[in-house]
């Protein structure tokens, strides 16, 4: 995933927790999936509300939210019996819960090995990937420092074989 794609997709699931904020949702969790345990989407949002009707409000409120940036979640699911609702937007999703389901489920537990995070983490932009020397530049590198190697010590036999061959022509001499 490109670098812009990336800072798009933490800005809106950012957008998604501010508006669980705004509806005075419960205990929000942000949760950075791995890549190898979770092949159907990066990140979730699990929050709670204390009733069905908070429950609800927060979902409307992620959506409209979202919806107003041009970001439509593909499923939607619980919303008329608003025990746990849940938006998938592909790339996150969004679990609303009420308190007693979301003990049931623990989807925290679950997604023990997800990074958690918190909303500032989510507004910094994302960080570029450690630049790696391409493998020809490596292979370069080290024939050049090879090269100044054995120049070195070419220069340092050539520098010997002459003090030698100048001893042996002094002492010829003497």
């Amino acid at each position: 995933m490109n670098r812009m794609k990336r800072d798009e997709l933490r800005a809106q699931v950012a957008l998604a927790v501010r508006a669980c904020q705004e509806k005075k949702a419960d205990s929000i969790n942000i949760l950075r999936l791995d890549e190898q345990a979770s092949g159907f989407t990066d990140y979730f949002v699990v929050c709670s509300g204390a009733n069905p009707r908070q429950v609800q409000a927060i979902a409307d409120e992620v959506d409209e939210k979202l919806s107003a940036t041009g970001v439509e979640p593909l499923h939607r699911e619980g919303y008329n019996h608003a025990d746990w609702i849940l938006l998938d937007y592909v790339d996150f999703v969004v679990h609303i819960f009420s308190e007693k389901a979301r003990k049931f489920y623990d989807l925290e537990r679950l997604w023990k090995t997800a990074t958690r995070l918190q909303l500032a983490d989510l507004e910094k932009p994302a960080r570029k990937p450690a630049a790696k020397k391409p493998a020809a530049s490596a292979k370069r590198t080290k024939a050049a420092k090879s090269a100044t190697k054995s120049a070195a010590k070419s220069t340092a036999k050539s520098a010997a074989r002459k003090r030698r061959s100048s001893t042996a022509r002094s002492r010829k001499s003497s």
